[in-house]
Parts: structure tokens; C-alpha cells; sequence
């Protein structure tokens, strides 16, 4: 039994981080879920799936909690670009993001029992023009290697981008302004200290 007004059902440091910025109070747990993409799945109803997926996988343990779960894929032509396996994947993805608008599609889903609300954000992201030297470079900075897409637009892969039009949390991986409108529509607050 949690204290908390919300479980985060995610590992990630950045959810954690954007949630606590927001003055959020939650614990957390990781949800363990089959991640693969269906056949003829679209990357928008992919991401929405796994969110929903991850919120609903661990309120199955909570039900008197809400659970909130969220994912964050970059797509390039209509393509879901994933975690890179290894350098020459990395280096592919972003020479792919080169001089180029992609999206970011970010889901979060929050579940309490039999109830269920969810919401997608999409931000176009533009990359500059990049040269394979760069990327091979900033796949050595180690910091390529968990990201979906290959970079992290909080990190040093922000000299990548040229602009973005929409949520620049949603980037990072987590939507603040949709996310709080969500929660305080449900009851949980925001805003709190210590």
C-alpha cells in the first residue's frame, strides 16, 4: 500500500525528474511488458498502446491508486526509431534525422482499477545538418546508447536540434502541462512540497 496520491510505473530518471518538477508525490514501479510492435501497428497507436500497457500492468497490484504510465517514440517516416543496438544503428538514425523534421510521440495513460484516461502529445523536432564524424562522436559520449532515436534532446544531443514545434518535456519524456491537467481532472494534486 502506497502513501503516495500516484504510482509512476516507469524506471526512467527523466519521467521521474519531470514528474517531481511538477510537485508531484508518487513512488515508483517498473512495469515489465512485451515492448515488440504489432504487424500494420501505426507509431501513434504503438506508443498509446504501451503506455496504456505499462499503467495497467501495475494497478493490477494498486487498485485503489492511480498508476500513470508513459512512452516516448521518435518517428521518421512513419518509421518508429527505437533504442540503437549498438554504434553503426546510432549512427544510422540520426544521419536518417539529418537535416530533417521528425516527430516525437509521447502517451501517458493513467489507470485506477476499471478507469482509465489517456492522451498523446506529437512534437516535431528538427535536426540540423549533421556529418557521420558528429555522430560517431556523440555515440561515444555514451549517452546515445538508451535513448530511443539516438540522442537526448536534455543532454548533449541538444546541439542537434534546430527547433521544435510543441512540448519540449514531451521530448524528454514526459508532457507537464497535459500531464498536470490530466492529474488534477483526477484528484491528484499538484504542486505539493516536500
Amino acid at each position: 500500500m502506497t502513501s503516495a496520491a500516484l504510482i509512476l510505473a516507469s524506471a526512467s530518471p527523466r519521467r521521474r525528474e519531470l514528474l517531481a518538477q511538477i510537485g508531484v508525490r508518487f513512488d515508483c514501479q517498473s512495469a515489465d511488458i512485451d515492448e515488440s510492435v504489432h504487424d500494420a501497428e501505426r507509431p501513434a497507436e504503438y506508443v498509446s498502446r504501451l503506455a496504456l500497457e505499462k499503467a495497467r500492468a501495475v494497478a493490477s497490484e494498486a487498485a485503489d491508486v492511480w498508476v500513470l504510465g508513459s512512452d516516448t517514440s521518435v518517428v521518421c517516416d512513419q518509421q518508429i526509431l527505437g533504442k540503437p543496438g549498438n554504434k553503426e544503428d546510432a549512427v544510422a538514425m540520426l544521419l536518417m534525422l539529418s537535416g530533417r523534421r521528425h516527430q516525437v510521440l509521447t502517451a501517458v495513460a493513467l489507470v485506477q482499477g476499471e478507469r482509465q484516461r489517456s492522451l498523446l502529445v506529437s512534437t516535431d523536432v528538427v535536426f540540423r545538418v549533421l556529418c557521420r564524424s558528429e555522430c560517431e562522436h556523440y555515440w561515444e559520449t555514451g549517452e546515445p546508447w538508451d535513448k530511443a532515436g539516438s540522442y537526448a534532446i536534455q543532454g548533449l544531443g541538444a546541439v542537434f536540434v534546430e527547433r521544435i514545434e510543441g512540448s519540449y518535456s514531451a521530448v524528454v519524456g514526459l508532457p507537464l502541462q497535459e500531464t498536470a491537467q490530466l492529474l488534477q481532472q483526477l484528484g491528484v494534486p499538484i504542486w505539493q512540497r516536500g
